[in-house]
């Protein structure tokens, strides 16, 4: 649209006397600009009533479930199989440390282990019970495919 042609007559009073084109056009003008503004108010109000108040809670209610399920849960989970079999061992038992150690347990007092480590049977370490994070003998056989290796070299 070009407003080159409106020409604005003003009275003394403060009153516009506007030029009978452009009123035509302003007012075409203003009722497109205002079906614009209410569609899009409109648009604005339907969007905002589906996803309100109640919306966030629920959403914010799904993602702590979903946090718990994925990430809490599974951690109690192994905290308390680790719990049972840190308290399951026995002296004579075959132990895992933390830091990948295997050692066979000697001794138990209350909250620690003696373990003895490799094949030197004086070598005796007390390991908290925390540090003990498997019940397993090492497998201290060469595998098949190691002998083969071995044998071809």
């Amino acid at each position: 649209m070009d407003l080159s042609n409106v020409v604005i007559l003003v009275k003394e009073g403060g009153q516009s006397l506007e030029n009978p084109v452009a009123t035509q056009e302003n007012a075409d003008n203003q009722q497109q600009a205002g079906s614009v503004q209410e569609n899009s108010q409109a648009g604005a109000d339907s969007a905002g009533a589906g996803f309100g108040i109640g919306g966030i809670v629920i959403y914010i209610i799904g993602l702590i479930a979903l946090f718990y399920f994925f990430a809490i849960r599974p951690q109690k989970k192994r905290e308390k199989e680790l719990s049972n079999i840190q308290n399951s061992i026995q002296v004579g038992d075959w132990v895992m440390t933390s830091s990948g150690f295997y050692g066979k347990v000697v001794d138990v007092a209350d909250q620690v282990f003696v373990v003895e480590f490799g094949t030197n049977k004086g070598v005796r370490i007390p390991v908290r019970k925390s540090e003990i994070i498997g019940n397993k003998e090492p497998n201290l056989t060469m595998s098949h495919l190691g002998t083969e290796e071995k044998e071809s070299k």
